[in-house]
């Protein structure tokens, strides 16, 4: 378990309703000290997969815009992320565009891609002063789980060099289930008039019994059962805020590492029905954490 130490952290971030960029919460606390430590160790950049970027066909592709816009934020005032400055890393993204092309994916780089704030919320409330090196990797629109995890496993070897992968999606995200009245009413997106609904309550569970209790390549077949558990249709009714999650399991699920579970480390719900979860699997000083 030695060879461990060597690998960053993977993070499973759910991201939630665009209010998260503005609204002080559990969940913001925790990626600001994910942040934190990934400065302290002094990573070389970030690797991520939102939830808003798709590709046609069998196409994935790699954000090498040098100056990318922001696509606008709803319900969040513009001086919480105008002025924020991105940093797309060029190299790193041309160079996972070649890894990508090796393992056999129809890679190809964007050089007109703009960011949305799937990818640039989490980038604003970990690194307040000043976003690292980023590398973005869109989805494939045909929402195939191997797909994703092997896009996770492929670039799984840039933890070695000391990048962060991140993948930004949703543990129980349905837009069409979500209690919108008090977030468009009165801006108060955390209301909880009514507690969330079984549906919500029982695929979450389902999230965090994967996560905590499989390692390795078994955490990748957990991950990918539960696109056929009796609720995800219900947690998720389209597939893009799951896939990121398919991503990080590619990342973090190899024989290595084995013995080195996801942990639940901040959580918050939204709009009665949308958990946000947020996972971290490994740590920086390679410590194991076991089953109970």
């Amino acid at each position: 378990m030695a060879a461990q130490k060597t690998l960053t952290p993977v993070h499973f971030f759910s991201h939630g309703s665009t209010m998260m960029l503005g609204e002080e919460c559990e969940s913001a606390t925790y990626w600001k000290k994910c942040g934190d430590e990934a400065i302290a160790h002094g990573i070389k950049g970030v690797i991520m997969m939102g939830a808003h970027w798709d590709c046609l066909g069998d196409k994935i592709q790699v954000a090498t815009n040098p100056k990318p816009n922001k696509s606008p934020v709803a319900y969040v005032h513009p001086s919480k992320y105008a002025n924020y400055k991105l940093n797309p890393d060029i190299p790193t993204a041309n160079r996972c565009v070649e890894m990508l092309k090796a393992e056999g994916f129809n890679a190809e780089a964007n050089p007109n891609f703009d960011w949305i704030h799937d990818t640039y919320l989490i980038l604003i409330r970990m690194f307040p002063g000043g976003c690292p090196p980023t590398t973005l990797v869109s989805m494939n629109a045909r929402f195939d789980p191997h797909y994703h995890m092997k896009v996770g496993s492929t670039l799984r070897a840039l933890r070695k060099e000391n990048y962060l992968v991140i993948g930004s999606g949703g543990a129980v995200h349905n837009l069409y289930r979500n209690v919108w009245g008090p977030m468009l009413q009165h801006r108060d997106n955390f209301a909880q008039e009514n507690p969330p609904e079984a549906w919500a309550m029982e695929f979450r569970q389902a999230v965090q019994d994967v996560i905590s209790n499989n390692s390795g390549p078994k955490l990748r077949r957990g991950m990918t059962r539960l696109m056929k558990h009796p609720q995800y249709r219900d947690a998720h009714a389209t597939d893009d805020h799951f896939m990121s999650a398919m991503f990080v399991s590619g990342a973090a699920g190899d024989v290595e590492d084995e013995g080195y579970y996801g942990e639940l480390m901040a959580e918050d719900w939204e709009l009665t029905n949308m958990c946000n979860s947020q996972y971290t699997f490994g740590t920086w000083g390679g410590s194991m954490r076991e089953v109970a």
